[in-house]
C-alpha cells in the first residue's frame, strides 16, 4: 500500500482514493448486477473522421512520418474529444470506462518516432478517464441517483511478437 500512495503522489496526486472502498464497491455491484464496461473506443473515434492535422495538434504538428489513426495521440491534440466518448459511454450506462491507450506502449508509438512520448500518453489518457468519470458519478442516473465510476487502464496488443521462435507446435 506504501507503493501505491507513494505511485500515487508521484503520478496523479490530484486524485484522492481508498482501495478498499473500491474493492467493496466492485464486490457489491458484482453481487447485485452485470457489471458494464464501456465499448471501443476506436470505433467511436472513426465516426468523428478525423483528418492528419486532427491527430497532430499543436504538440505534433513538426513529426516526421504520418499519424492518422493513432488514436492515442488525441490524448493530447484532442482531450474534449476523448472526454466527451468517455461520458457517453458513461451516461449510456457503463460501470468501468477504459483509458485510450490501446497503442500507448512504447513499441506502438516507435512506429511514428513517438516512443518518447508514452508515459506522457497514457498519463493524459489517465487523467482524462478519471475526470469523464468522476463528473458524471455526481450526475443523477435515471432514477435519480448517483453511483461510483471506475476506469481501467487498456493495454492492446503490439504488432512485434515477444520473441522468435524458430518452432511453433
Amino acid at each position: 500500500m506504501v507503493e501505491a500512495n507513494r505511485l500515487r503522489e508521484k503520478y496523479i496526486s490530484q486524485y484522492d482514493f481508498d482501495l478498499g472502498q473500491v474493492y467493496t464497491h466492485l464486490r457489491q455491484i458484482f453481487d447485485e448486477r452485470i457489471v458494464v464496461l464501456d465499448g471501443g473506443m476506436g470505433t467511436q473515434i472513426q465516426t468523428y473522421k478525423l483528418e492528419e492535422e486532427d491527430y497532430r495538434g499543436e504538440e505534433f504538428k513538426n513529426v516526421e512520418k504520418l499519424v492518422k489513426n493513432n488514436n492515442d495521440l488525441l490524448n493530447i491534440s484532442k482531450p474534449d474529444l476523448v472526454t466527451e466518448i468517455h461520458e457517453q459511454y458513461l451516461r449510456a450506462g457503463a460501470d468501468i470506462i477504459e483509458t485510450n491507450t490501446f497503442n500507448g506502449q512504447w513499441i506502438s508509438q516507435s512506429d511514428y518516432g513517438l516512443d518518447d512520448y508514452s508515459f506522457e500518453l497514457n498519463k493524459q489518457a489517465s487523467i482524462l478517464a478519471r475526470r469523464a468519470a468522476d463528473k458524471v458519478s455526481q450526475e443523477p442516473d435515471k432514477y435519480g441517483e448517483t453511483r461510483m465510476r471506475l476506469v481501467a487502464g487498456a493495454v492492446g496488443p503490439t504488432n512485434r511478437t515477444a520473441s522468435v521462435s524458430p518452432k511453433v507446435e
